[in-house]
């Protein structure tokens, strides 16, 4: 069936995932303490300090204790929803200070623009909230990119390794599953895409990437476009 969108993960697959770890990462970790404290009166941040209660089920942390978990769960890599979300607020304020600019992959940029003009859809889906993904997007090395893509994805639709989050991805955008490539260098994500129906394709940046038996795969997005005949 002709894939009509494309939805494309973002570490190991647009970004380094270096970029992510050594610098958004320690970026958050470093200011979490003083941010949180200049901004407790913000509704947002309220929730996201007691959604992290919540998820460690201690409903009487201190704010300092939150952090501390907080800044645990960045060591950690932990996938949890309110430590993304002021995650993407802390990192809102380091890209608007020109403190860095998201990285993407050289060829990135280019084959979003073709991938588009050729009519296709454009989607992200990645453990990083929503927020921090447009941020990423919108200042990354090679320009604003938001332009290119129709909508975005976080772990608020569902674990990135569930069938469920890329059916339920499916029937948001009203797209039939077959018709939707997507591109991750994880293996666990391309298989519960490829259950839910779509079409997938594995980025293999680097020799770290565990490889899928089941997908295709491809170095980068040239590689892609040509495999899946995408864009002339």
């Amino acid at each position: 069936m002709t894939i009509t969108t494309i939805l494309t993960d973002i570490e190991g697959t647009t970004s380094s995932i270096s970029f992510v770890k050594e610098v958004l990462f320690p970026y958050a970790r470093q200011h979490l303490p003083d941010f949180v404290q200049q901004h407790l009166d913000d509704a947002e941040v309220q929730q996201h300090l007691a959604a992290t209660r919540e998820l460690a089920q201690q409903r009487d942390w201190t704010v300092e204790q939150v952090v501390q978990a907080l800044q645990q769960w960045i060591d950690e890599d932990r996938k949890a929803t309110p430590l993304k979300a002021l995650q993407g607020l802390l990192w809102a304020a380091g890209y608007q200070q020109g403190d860095y600019t998201g990285h993407v992959y050289p060829e990135v940029a280019p084959m979003l623009a073709r991938w588009q003009q050729a009519g296709k859809q454009l989607f992200v889906f990645s453990s990083g909230s929503v927020p921090a993904q447009k941020l990423l997007f919108g200042y990354s090395d090679a320009g604003d990119l938001t332009p290119h893509f129709s909508g975005y994805f976080d772990t608020n639709i569902g674990n990135k390794r569930e069938v469920s989050a890329y059916q339920a991805i499916s029937q948001q955008i009203g797209v039939a599953p077959e018709q939707i490539l997507f591109l991750s260098d994880i293996k666990e994500e391309l298989a519960a895409a490829q259950a839910a129906g779509m079409q997938i394709c594995q980025l293999v940046r680097d020799d770290t990437t565990v490889l899928s038996e089941n997908s295709a795969q491809a170095s980068d997005f040239v590689q892609v476009n040509q495999m899946f005949a995408l864009a002339v």
